[in-house]
């Protein structure tokens, strides 16, 4: 079973900055897998918004590109989002999530269950 505890979101003004974070527990190698972060916004679908490979490279949605930036620390098994140049379209529960397999690069997310994401409001 694995756990994913998101956090670090909240209300931010728009142009601001946040960073989320992710801590994976359970019977996982965290540093085998690549890791991804999802946000739902109310009545739309999950989007993956980034991802990072197993060895730290970067991917990110259009959307996100030049404002996100994800990172990892295998050694406290956490992913990280930080998201600056907030905007209201930000707004969204935030989920991150481990590849389905061990390749280097994201294929896709796993099947097992979702944390309960951490919630980010950009408005002023």
């Amino acid at each position: 079973q694995v756990q994913f505890v998101e956090s670090g979101g909240g209300l931010v003004q728009p142009g601001g900055s946040l960073r989320l974070s992710c801590k994976v527990s359970g019977t996982i190698i965290f540093s085998v897998y690549a890791m991804g972060w999802f946000r739902q916004a109310p009545g739309k679908q999950r989007e993956l918004v980034a991802t990072i490979t197993r060895t730290g490279s970067p991917d990110y949605a259009d959307s996100v590109k030049g404002r996100f930036s994800i990172s990892r620390d295998n050694a406290k098994n956490t992913v990280y989002l930080q998201r600056n140049s907030l905007k209201p379209g930000d707004t969204a529960v935030y989920y991150c999530e481990r590849n389905r397999n061990i390749m280097n690069d994201w294929a896709g997310p796993s099947d097992g269950s979702w944390g309960q994401g951490t919630q980010v409001t950009v408005a002023s």
